[in-house]
């Protein structure tokens, strides 16, 4: 794909976001890309209260156009201007994020984030006296599984790829074993995603999960950790959607199946499970 098929489109807080004609999806809700980073993603990883730290270590996957990013940094920067940032992302196409700096769409945030990032577009890594970051790409299914030889540990992890039916190949619960393993003892997850069947995953992945206040649309978000303590709880509806049909997560046993295997596989162990459906349970409970 050419970095010029990606043109940007507002958002509602202003900000510009793309549209993926591979995933048929826009890379933010039309409410507001940079706020999406920032509420959906920074927020609940509670990155201003962990600024106070020396160091701090993130890991976005789906780096896309690096909002995530930039809003991680600017919140850590205002905070603590000395803290040390070291950042992975994870990005299948490095046009997007080149596309991003070509169109200027992170000159809102204050220097030195739009030079950093930048030349980590560009460069695919970069280092000074309080940042590394490094751009990992290519199938995040595979890089992630090079972190975790290297035992890469995040305080915080922004899980973002387009949605479950067009890329559950970042969501099954394979995966999401892996991104698990990079996250630290006290770190926090984050994604825009309430899908019973993501919140499944992650559950089998090891982690206790809440409920993040919704973000331009109806639907909360999820965060993750392996701690419960001072988690976001569930409500008793988020609760019961985890006991459908819709709660039977995706599987991708050796890392590798397309998204229509995987999108099958998962469709087979619906029609054979015995939990009742989503539109069932609605109808029971008046949802």
């Amino acid at each position: 794909m050419r970095s010029e098929e990606f043109v940007p489109q507002r958002t509602a807080d202003g900000s510009f976001t793309f549209f993926s004609t591979e995933f048929n999806e826009a890379f933010h809700s039309q409410y507001g890309a940079r706020q999406e980073a920032e509420r959906k993603f920074v927020e609940p990883t509670q990155l201003q209260q962990k600024a106070q730290q020396p160091q701090i270590r993130l890991l976005d996957i789906c780096y896309g156009l690096g909002y995530n990013t930039a809003a991680a940094l600017a919140t850590i920067w205002q905070v603590n201007p000395r803290c040390y940032v070291e950042v992975v992302g994870l990005e299948t196409n490095p046009n997007v994020p080149t596309s991003a700096i070509a169109h200027e769409l992170l000159q809102s945030w204050d220097e030195p984030i739009p030079q950093l990032l930048s030349q980590l577009a560009s460069e695919h890594q970069v280092q000074t006296s309080n940042c590394k970051a490094t751009l990992l790409i290519g199938d995040a299914r595979k890089t992630i599984q090079n972190l975790n030889q290297f035992n890469f540990q995040a305080d915080a992890i922004f899980l973002d790829p387009f949605s479950p039916p067009h890329c559950p190949q970042l969501w099954t619960v394979e995966f999401l074993k892996c991104v698990a393993l990079c996250l630290a003892p006290d770190g926090r997850l984050a994604t825009y995603s309430c899908a019973a069947a993501v919140r499944t995953a992650l559950i089998q992945a090891g982690l206790n999960i809440g409920s993040t206040p919704p973000v331009g649309r109806r639907a909360p978000g999820t965060v993750a950790a392996w701690e419960s303590i001072a988690l976001p709880t569930l409500s008793p509806e988020e609760q019961e959607h985890l006991l459908t049909r819709a709660a039977i997560p995706y599987r991708d046993p050796q890392l590798s199946d397309c998204a229509s295997v995987i999108l099958q596989r998962r469709q087979q162990e619906q029609n054979a499970s015995s939990l009742i459906s989503t539109s069932q349970w609605k109808k029971h409970t008046n949802k």
